[in-house]
């Protein structure tokens, strides 16, 4: 498809250029991105800050089982934490180690090092403070202040690569929302809605690439996992109407749930033929960007990871539940 084709070059030319140490822009150009910034300040302004910069103190042991807990990290932005609400329990975080440690059967230790309004800049930071809790398996939610601070795509990828791997290399498993769609947010006006949008999953796209080939796994965000965001922003969002609501956040947490499970070994993972959720990675990356809840994870064909079109990756949507008997 054309779509397809044209948002994997995008992701193919922002990943090449974070490899390389480039930071140019998309196709965009430089004129809709400032056009972008400018409504974005504006919403911004109109948004305010009404839930402040904090989420509420979630760190602690979840799940009433035997054993030693396992360690869960959340990193990145407002996603991270759960701004906007005041019940850890509503907080993706905790809704994450509730549902993993009832999955393992065993308790869950959970570290929120993640800060609102983070760009991709300072996850470094939040994976200095991650290491000190030697984690099992790392969420990370980060991309949309990249686009609100006018960061770069392929600076921004290159920050996120430098974090999974740096995970990576400890043994700690990743798992990464990528950047969601801001063309969703109902205080940023049309025609640069379009751009949000566009923008927004040119990102998501080429995290896909880089997060997969440092050794981690994606999970796409686009529209903030569904069309219950598009149809029903009312219940989806909170009152700044930037931020999720209650159900929002629990949305995206079962979303991102059964991935953290199949990385940690405790979901069992697909073995699709070729040409069925096989696809080479630019290419399963664009197509994840238009994809709510897509999984993105490395692949091998005939005990090869690359093929003529590069690496192959999985493309695939898991559900709660799902395989868990043949696990």
């Amino acid at each position: 498809m054309v779509w397809a084709a044209g948002m994997a070059r995008a992701a193919r030319r922002i990943a090449t250029a974070a490899a390389l140490g480039g930071g140019g822009l998309t196709a965009l150009g430089v004129t809709a991105y400032g056009l972008l910034i400018a409504e974005s300040l504006l919403a911004r302004k109109t948004i305010g800050r009404p839930h402040g910069l904090d989420g509420p103190a979630a760190d602690g042991v979840y799940g009433d089982f035997p054993g030693e807990p396992m360690t869960l990290t959340m990193l990145g932005d407002s996603l991270s934490v759960g701004l906007g609400m005041s019940d850890p329990a509503r907080t993706p975080g905790v809704l994450l180690a509730n549902g993993l440690a009832a999955v393992a059967e065993r308790p869950v230790r959970l570290c929120v090092v993640g800060k609102s309004g983070a760009p991709s800049a300072e996850l470094d930071e939040q994976v200095d403070a991650a290491l000190l809790m030697r984690p099992d398996v790392a969420v990370i939610f980060v991309g949309a202040n990249d686009v609100i601070t006018q960061t770069a795509p392929a600076t921004a990828v290159r920050h996120l690569i430098k974090a999974v791997r740096r995970l990576r290399e400890v043994g700690a498993e990743v798992v990464v929302g990528t950047c969601p769609d801001l063309g969703t947010v109902r205080p940023i006006a049309q025609p640069l809605r379009w751009v949000a949008r566009r923008w927004s999953r040119q990102i998501a796209a080429a995290q896909t690439v880089a997060v997969v080939d440092a050794g981690g796994r994606t999970v796409a965000f686009a529209d903030l996992l569904g069309p219950e965001f598009h149809t029903n922003p009312g219940e989806m969002f909170g009152p700044d109407r930037f931020h999720p609501s209650d159900r929002g956040y629990a949305q995206a947490a079962y979303a991102v749930l059964p991935s953290v499970c199949a990385a940690l070994g405790l979901w069992p993972e697909p073995r699709p033929a070729r040409g069925e959720g096989l696809q080479p990675i630019y290419l399963a990356a664009a197509t994840a960007a238009e994809e709510p809840g897509t999984e993105v994870s490395a692949s091998r064909v005939d005990g090869r990871a690359t093929g003529i079109h590069g690496k192959w990756a999985t493309l695939f949507r898991r559900r709660l539940g799902e395989g868990l008997n043949d696990a």
